[in-house]
């Protein structure tokens, strides 16, 4: 039987992987967006396609991602592949030994998206007192 992805889930850990808020996100989804409306989606297993696709924009990742992550197979892969080096397989020819850690480049990439993220937000602030201000 076929594991059900839970939408809804996935959003959430995107967005919290991303160091973003409910309302945070809310704001970057739109007018018709509230941090409340942000928590039922949240809670949702299935999303509609349109609706994906415009989270996945607003936290600029694939809306695939969203669709296709599950947690658990994740982890399921990260156990299987744990290597201790100590060529219990008797083959050292197909050993691998990875010289960066891929979990490090994941948040090095979250990390630079969550930066860029807060530098749009401070740029838009700007941009929203300069027009309060009448300087447009």
């Amino acid at each position: 039987m076929e594991k059900k992805i839970h939408h809804g889930k996935n959003v959430a850990r995107f967005r919290q992987m991303l160091g973003m808020k409910q309302d945070l996100l809310a704001t970057l989804m739109g007018d018709d967006w509230s941090q409340l409306k942000i928590s039922r989606l949240e809670a949702k297993e299935e999303i509609e396609d349109w609706i994906l696709d415009d989270v996945a924009s607003a936290l600029k990742i694939p809306a695939e991602a969203i669709k296709n992550f599950d947690e658990e197979a994740a982890i399921s892969i990260v156990a299987n592949t744990v290597n201790n080096h100590d060529n219990a397989t008797g083959n050292s020819l197909f050993s691998y030994y990875p010289t960066f850690n891929p979990i490090d480049k994941i948040v090095e990439i979250l990390e630079r998206a969550n930066k860029e993220k807060s530098e749009e937000i401070i740029r838009l602030r700007a941009e929203i007192e300069n027009f309060r201000k009448g300087k447009v």
